[in-house]
């Protein structure tokens, strides 16, 4: 986009060396999103919001709107990344929202791959392979002959995920991604600012990332669900009331009722392929051990380990 970042005042460094700690309510916390939601509707042109339809981008997504209708912007389109291994029930969750919340949705897919109608584990030959995909590779120094087609790998992830979202970047021309990223997810990300710079043409089209509920844990993410996201997107859903099961819900609603992904009353903490992620228990994800256990055990570790990698090639 024409003279970005310049016409931007937004502070890059804010954040720095701070943890969940510095905003220790849940009000300092959505008071903070808030803050920096606003700031950022009104200072990029062409924003546009991540959503997996997991609980995270939920929320960011739950605060953009609220903030645009309370200060009379308009509401970002939403970007979803097609890696093509979602669980069903995931795609279902964000086609339902989209129609609910009348939101302008974009898909972010590998089009290369999806014209020749990949699948999980498909093997191509990298010859055969275009041009861009070759050069892609070959950034990651990947020497084989031929590729087994996997979002869980380090080259598949890139493929599938971070190079379908610099091509819709560069088509539709976001200059500011929302995302849902957490200060502590993950240790490659504990030292993200609020207004992330990815400025550097070399590795993806220049935009910045806002990442506004950095200073949430997982067990604030779901107590903001309970106290603000469910009640206010759900008529006659009590504030404060914490379902402890699918039976457990207001008498006259179901799950499917919720913008929470049933994924998440399954026992699944953190959402990612289908094949690579596990339920971590038997109960819904807000009422297991959030503090004693690992949030994204579940998920294909080959991924997880080397997060720092693909962050720098432009992932999440």
């Amino acid at each position: 986009m024409a003279n970005f970042p310049e016409y931007l005042d937004v502070d890059y460094e804010a954040g720095t060396s701070q943890t969940a700690a510095d905003y220790p309510s849940l009000g300092d916390k959505v008071e903070k999103a808030a803050e920096l939601t606003a700031q950022a509707l009104d200072e990029y042109r062409n924003p546009a919001v991540m959503w997996t339809g997991g609980k995270d981008s939920t929320l960011v997504l739950y605060v953009v709107m609220e903030v645009a209708r309370e200060n009379g912007y308009d509401v970002p389109p939403v970007v979803f990344i097609d890696h093509f291994e979602h669980f069903p029930e995931v795609t279902a969750f964000v086609d339902r929202w989209v129609d609910e919340w009348d939101l302008e949705l974009v898909v972010a897919r590998n089009e290369e791959f999806a014209r020749l109608g990949a699948e999980p584990g498909d093997e191509f030959v990298v010859s055969e392979l275009s041009e861009a995909t070759q050069r892609e590779l070959a950034r990651l120094e990947y020497e084989d002959e031929t590729l087994v087609l996997d979002a869980d790998t380090f080259v598949g992830n890139h493929l599938l995920k971070t190079v379908a979202l610099n091509e819709t970047l560069t088509e539709y021309g976001f200059d500011g991604i929302f995302s849902g990223v957490r200060w502590d997810e993950q240790e490659s990300r504990a030292g993200e600012t609020f207004f992330s710079p990815r400025h550097d043409s070399e590795k993806y089209p220049p935009h910045d990332r806002i990442h506004t509920i950095l200073q949430f844990d997982e067990g604030d993410v779901w107590e903001a669900f309970w106290q603000f996201v469910v009640p206010d997107t759900v008529e006659g859903y009590p504030a404060g009331h914490v379902p402890g099961s699918r039976e457990g819900l207001p008498e006259g609603l179901t799950a499917e009722d919720l913008p929470v992904s049933p994924k998440y009353f399954e026992g699944f903490r953190s959402l990612g392929t289908e094949s690579g992620s596990a339920k971590s228990d038997e109960r819904p994800a807000w009422m297991q051990d959030l503090d004693g256990t690992t949030e994204r055990e579940g998920r294909a570790q080959d991924k997880e380990n080397i997060m720092g990698r693909l962050r720098d090639l432009g992932y999440m």
